[in-house]
């Protein structure tokens, strides 16, 4: 039977993708509101009836489990931070990555922040991600927790920026990635004055003196 408006219906979302879709609408909510935020509220944002958060998630305390685990998950600010063009300036390059991963760990202290304010969850959920054992591997064999993965994979795609310049480097990539990483965790960390990400690229390639190394 045909379509009497002449219009094709959207395909049916998948179950994954619904809750990927609930989630992206509840989490500005939760910044907002932290654990006062109401099924009826994310509804609305998404334009879904209430009972499909219920079919999706089982309980409100699982919906805001997903949006903390979306929240901290890394994967699309290191494929940005993997993308970034190795033909630019390194310091161009480092002031890119560091405006996204400073732009994530904003996010994702954003989310936890108005969820402890507000109590924090009740219970942990498997929507959080990987726990300890169940990660992938490190390179002695051990497994790693999701954090410490999270860690080495954001280790990684930092030393690719570094890459083109390694015969010209002070130290190996693996070392300066390693450097550059908790530099950019630091400069998350309070300060009423926070440097911006081209202070912190400038005073991570060329130190706190003028005109470069002491003789």
């Amino acid at each position: 039977m045909t379509n009497p408006t002449g219009r094709r219906r959207a395909p049916a979302m998948s179950p994954e993708q619904r809750r990927d879709m609930i989630v992206r609408s509840a989490l500005p909510l939760v910044v907002e509101y932290g654990t006062s935020v109401t099924t009826a509220q994310v509804a609305r944002a998404a334009g879904i009836g209430e009972g499909t958060i219920f079919r999706a998630f089982g309980d409100k305390e699982t919906l805001l489990a997903a949006c903390m685990a979306e929240a901290a998950r890394p994967d699309d600010t290191l494929a940005h931070v993997a993308a970034i063009a190795l033909d630019v300036p390194l310091e161009e390059r480092l002031i890119e990555a560091a405006e996204a991963l400073r732009g994530y760990l904003a996010r994702m202290g954003a989310v936890a922040g108005a969820l402890a304010a507000s109590g924090g969850l009740r219970r942990p959920s498997a929507a959080s991600g990987e726990g300890v054992g169940e990660g992938p591997q490190g390179g002695s064999g051990r497994a790693l927790s999701g954090r410490e993965a999270s860690t080495e994979a954001t280790r990684d795609v930092l030393s690719g920026l570094f890459e083109p310049e390694r015969d010209d480097l002070r130290l190996p990539p693996e070392r300066l990635a390693e450097a550059f990483q908790f530099l950019i965790l630091a400069s998350g960390r309070g300060g009423s004055s926070p440097l911006t990400s081209a202070e912190l690229v400038d005073l991570f390639l060329h130190g706190a003196l003028r005109g470069g190394e002491a003789g």
